[in-house]
């Protein structure tokens, strides 16, 4: 999925989506860009336009690939359509890559994933947006551990924290799912509820 400038993306959505822009330098010169300037009131349809928006350029999925989890989740009836929700985005194996901390971004992270570098349940799967499952195991392809990709992996992992429902083993660069990832609105930089009203309405 081609995104363009981060940056201006992020500035667009008046978040910090993206890992390069959360850093001192990009905050400092939002805080500059902003100063003395009054934000426009949007309706509520374009306020949760904006929402759907900072979740998908987040995760880097196209506008299909979004609104078929969103329609998912709304679908699936006795569950909390939220969680559903987080769960289809989390859950993608590019994602686990990033939060695993083998890559420094989503899009590094689909790109490891989709050159053959990381196995699921010992198979090479190459397809970043397949969906993993609890007691599901990622691991680096052995013939990929001494590419430059992994250069300092052991440090690297050792500084990472994964999601609880992630057990990382950073000495073998490993990850077992041992639960489902649970929704937590103060965490979040989007309104997952303020989505799923948009996708209802349309």
């Amino acid at each position: 999925m081609k995104l363009g400038p981060r940056y201006k993306i992020a500035r667009r959505l008046g978040a910090n989506i993206f890992d390069k822009t959360q850093t001192e330098k990009f905050q400092a010169r939002e805080m500059m860009t902003k100063k003395g300037k009054r934000p426009g009131a949007r309706s509520e349809f374009g306020l949760q336009l904006l929402e759907k928006q900072k979740a998908r350029f987040m995760y880097g999925v196209t506008e299909r690939q979004f609104s078929t989890y969103v329609k998912k989740a709304i679908a699936k009836k006795g569950v909390n359509s939220s969680e559903l929700l987080i769960q289809f985005l989390e859950m993608r194996l590019d994602n686990v890559v990033y939060r695993l901390g083998l890559a420094p971004s989503r899009r590094a992270a689909r790109q490891m994933v989709s050159h053959g570098h990381i196995f699921l349940n010992g198979k090479k799967i190459t397809v970043p947006s397949a969906h993993v499952s609890e007691k599901d195991s990622v691991t680096i392809r052995e013939q990929s551990e001494k590419s430059g990709l992994f250069t300092n992996l052991q440090e690297k992992l050792k500084t990472a924290t994964p999601p609880v429902w992630i057990k990382a083993d950073s000495s073998k660069g490993s990850a077992e799912i041992i639960s489902r990832p649970k929704y937590e609105s103060r965490e979040s930089i989007f309104d997952i509820d303020a989505i799923l009203e948009f996708y209802k309405r349309s």
